[in-house]
């Protein structure tokens, strides 16, 4: 005599027709009922709605559970797998930025990065940024975003999202006494941009429906995030945007970008309660990038330039009408970026399908390429937050 299980049974969800209607189309979302707001998701006590969506939820992932349960031997020894081939206890490759050596590290049996830096010298000793073992303790998802050291290194801005929706509230932390203040940011990408005042940040809100990036604020740190002032708004919902400090530590840059066409607005860092300036009037089908330098920027352009041509203008006068060529478009050459330094200007260019490194002496004009003695090898700018260095940090391989 043979036995047979019963057949498993999935849950059925009620439905609950919802009409929706956009773009003069309408639409019916049977089961909309299971949408929870943000509140409901980060509340620490369910609702009655919450409690409904999360019982049938549960439903859902018994059923899941009993229907694989023949792969859970399977299931474990992939998991130890993976696991076994991490490095449990690794660290980034540090980097400098205005004397600071910055870099991430894990310990063992630790779910999240410590983030570190040492001043001045490798063989300083270790300062702890932030510990992410130590703000994730309660919640059930915990992610860092965004962080960014104030100009005098006195203070650090960073993002948290508990919700996993890319929705990072802003935190600020005095990384001489440890402290962290109790006024926060919600609803944001977690970036900030420092003014050289350090007290001064601007900042990208989202819009908590749409999820996209729409506001750039202007907040003072230790004064009340409800009177931030908003400096630009995005009305065209093709386009993302944020805000940036530029390398050089002279300007903060808001950058609006959409399938074919970039646009930038510059304030100058010292005056951050002033007005931001339209870089170039918005074109069409313009590809561009910007990087201040000296008295100057320099502008990757595809404008008449399917491959990209260098261009520079005077930080006084940055209407495109005065932008000047420097290196003119290559129908063999394909211009992919440019990284900046004091003394010198890297290009990252590909001909022949490889990409190489072409670095440039300001002072003599004098260029040359670093040589990869390989046949076929690819190489990239990597992290390079330094400006006053000799030093550049790249890929290879």
């Amino acid at each position: 005599v043979s036995a047979f299980s019963q057949p498993l049974t999935p849950p059925d969800a009620i439905k609950n027709p919802y009409e929706m209607t956009t773009h003069s189309h309408t639409r019916v979302d049977n089961y909309y009922w299971m949408r929870l707001s943000d509140e409901q998701k980060s509340a620490k006590t369910y609702d009655e709605h919450t409690q409904e969506v999360v019982d049938y939820i549960n439903l859902e992932n018994e059923y899941t559970q009993k229907s694989l349960a023949h792969t859970n031997k399977f299931q474990d020894d992939l998991f130890n797998e993976i696991v076994g081939r991490i490095k449990k206890d690794d660290e980034t490759v540090p980097y400098l930025k205005n004397d600071y050596y910055y870099y991430s590290r894990y310990e063992k049996e630790k779910e999240y990065a410590i983030y570190c830096r040492k001043k001045g010298s490798l063989d300083a000793p270790e300062e702890i940024v932030l510990d992410g073992n130590v703000l994730a303790k309660g919640y059930d998802y915990f992610a860092v975003g965004g962080m960014s050291v104030s100009p005098d290194n006195n203070w650090l801005a960073y993002g948290i999202d508990i919700l996993s929706r890319r929705f990072y509230t802003i935190y600020f932390k005095n990384l001489s006494t440890g402290n962290i203040l109790e006024q926060t940011i919600p609803n944001t990408t977690g970036s900030t941009a420092w003014a050289n005042d350090n007290k001064t940040i601007f900042y990208t809100s989202k819009n908590i429906t749409t999820l996209l990036s729409e506001r750039i604020y202007r907040h003072k740190i230790g004064s009340d995030p409800a009177k931030a002032v908003l400096v630009y708004k995005e009305d065209d919902i093709e386009y993302y945007i944020g805000v940036n400090r530029s390398k050089s530590g002279k300007y903060i840059i808001i950058w609006s970008s959409s399938t074919l066409v970039n646009d930038y607005h510059i304030l100058s860092a010292d005056n951050p309660d002033g007005d931001f300036v339209n870089f170039t009037p918005r074109g069409t089908e313009h590809e561009y990038s910007i990087v201040h330098y000296g008295d100057k920027f320099y502008i990757v352009s595809n404008w008449k330039a399917a491959n990209n041509r260098l261009m520079e203008t005077s930080e006084d006068a940055t209407d495109m009408s005065n932008w000047e060529e420097i290196i003119p478009h290559r129908n063999d050459v394909h211009l992919l970026g440019i990284e900046i330094f004091d003394n010198h200007l890297v290009l990252n260019e590909r001909k022949d399908g490889l990409r190489s490194l072409r670095v440039i002496n300001q002072a003599s004009g004098k260029d040359r390429y670093i040589n990869f003695r390989e046949n076929a090898y690819t190489a990239w700018i990597s992290t390079n937050r330094e400006f006053n260095t000799n030093i550049l940090r790249y890929g290879y391989s």
